[in-house]
């Protein structure tokens, strides 16, 4: 019994180098002015994937949408061992709140295959050369840190009509169609089991990434998307050789662009503000027995011990 899992992941800007340019004047994130990096639990979401196929059996998809730079993070997960990614790219999808983006992705979704989870006969059928595979998980990490709002994932599973396990931190087992997880639920947690297809939203906790495969570092350090080689560069030469990115627009899902960028975006910033916080002062001990015992005795007199 195989399991085909699609894992959608999010390019996002470093927000431990956060500085006074992170935010545009109308309240969208200033992407250029921080380093891009894979969102952290996007890569445990990815890793439980990896997991489960390698268990199972199946095949793992990354899907992201962005601009071509995300083309960096699809090779990140090939590093990892992904079967196949595909990157959504469209000027018309910029913008996107939680609702736009989670629509956009589930039309990707659907399109790689459909939705349902297939008895093996009927995974045999689909996998035939020129037939999609319906993916039996959807995986998303619980939240990406440049929002925090963890909606994307439960918005999915709403417009796939997937069952929906989010605040995964162990993943229990796969069996006859079910799954069983452990989920976070603030002051404890609660086994809980649901048939597939289903997402699952992914903490931190739940594992431990796996590091890149020099293997998979060698053979796809070349995968360029055709957004990134140019308008007038043969995209035939890397296709041949299985390094071609798969890239979408948003056409080539039948998107109802009413509900893609800003115009599906009812999300709306109020107001910015700028919040910078200074210190009052410092004082210097020296490094005695007796400095010691001074900074000790100003510890316990602000109550920070004691």
């Amino acid at each position: 019994m195989g399991y085909n899992c699609v894992v959608c992941v999010k390019q996002v800007p470093d927000t431990k180098r956060i500085t006074g340019e992170a935010m545009t004047e109308a309240g969208t994130v200033n992407r250029g002015a921080l380093p891009a990096i894979f969102n952290p639990e996007d890569l445990n979401a990815l890793e439980l994937a990896l997991s489960i196929r390698d268990e199972h059996g199946g095949s793992v998809t990354v899907v992201t949408m962005g601009p071509p730079a995300a083309a960096e993070i699809l090779r990140e997960a090939l590093y990892r061992g992904a079967d196949r990614v595909v990157l959504i790219t469209d000027r018309r999808a910029a913008a996107s709140d939680t609702l736009a983006t989670s629509y956009i992705l589930a039309c990707a979704v659907k399109k790689l295959g459909g939705t349902g989870f297939q008895p093996v006969e009927q995974q045999a059928q689909a996998a035939q050369p020129g037939k999609a595979v319906p993916p039996d998980l959807v995986l998303c990490g619980r939240q990406a840190i440049d929002g925090d709002t963890a909606q994307v994932g439960p918005q999915l599973a709403e417009k796939l009509g997937f069952n929906l396990v989010t605040y995964v931190e162990e993943f229990m087992g796969l069996s006859d169609g079910r799954l069983r997880a452990k989920r976070n639920v603030g002051a404890g947690w609660e086994v809980v089991s649901c048939e597939l297809p289903a997402l699952l939203t992914v903490m931190e906790t739940a594992n431990t990434p796996r590091p890149p495969s020099m293997r998979c570092v060698m053979k796809y350090k070349k995968a360029r998307c055709p957004a990134e080689l140019g308008k007038e560069a043969p995209v035939q030469p890397l296709e041949d050789k299985g390094l071609l990115i798969e890239q979408w627009s948003l056409d080539d899902f039948g998107a109802d662009l009413s509900w893609c960028g800003l115009s599906g975006s009812p999300t709306k910033v109020h107001r910015i503000q700028s919040v910078v916080l200074t210190g009052s002062g410092y004082h210097e001990y020296e490094p005695t027995d007796d400095g010691a015992a001074q900074l000790i005795s100003a510890l316990i007199e602000d109550h920070t011990i004691g």
